[in-house]
């Protein structure tokens, strides 16, 4: 499976780090293919290294202004134009999303993607992945929009919350038939 991870580049104190690797090392050992930014610095390059030395593919899809910090090594690699041409590509060459802690950047995708699939534009499976409870507040508003009427449907049909790494690619491989 064709894996879309959306994540920080930012370099990250070990409560992320460690279990970012631990689901990178699990994707790569499934046989799964990352899909990602391309970056070769912080969260991103501690999951492709985690993917790639456990067996798995790098499909990497920079943007032109950060071509210099794409990683050199991966199994593909495209350059975009821009952002929205990087997050269109991203989203073509994915079977599901998860999303992991990230800043401004990773917050875009993950709304876009969710507005997308909100409006049938695609219908993947997207996993928030909830490292140290980093998206409580995310989810507590989300569901507060359910609350108020806000989603056309239900927040369970848009996005699955997980604890972990286990729990992300055990939903996703079950969505998949894998299972």
């Amino acid at each position: 499976m064709n894996i879309c991870v959306f994540l920080s580049a930012a370099d990250l104190d070990d409560r992320y780090t460690r279990p970012a690797r631990e689901f990178a090392e699990r994707l790569g050992r499934g046989g799964h293919t990352l899909v990602w930014g391309g970056s070769e610095s912080g969260l991103m390059k501690v999951v492709a290294d985690g993917v790639q030395e456990s067996g798995g593919r790098l499909v990497g899809v920079s943007v032109d202004f950060l071509a210099a910090k794409a990683r050199t090594n991966a199994d593909e690699m495209v350059i975009a134009r821009d952002l929205a041409e990087r997050k269109a590509l991203l989203l073509e060459k994915a079977d599901a999303v998860v999303i992991m802690v990230g800043g401004t950047g990773t917050l875009d995708e993950a709304t876009e993607i969710l507005e997308l699939k909100k409006h049938g534009k695609h219908d993947k499976p997207v996993v928030l992945l909830n490292t140290a409870g980093f998206y409580d507040g995310l989810r507590q508003q989300f569901q507060r929009m359910e609350d108020e009427g806000f989603l056309p449907l239900p927040l369970t049909d848009l996005v699955f919350f997980a604890k972990d790494g286990v729990g992300a690619l055990a939903y996703l491989e079950e969505w998949s038939g894998l299972r």
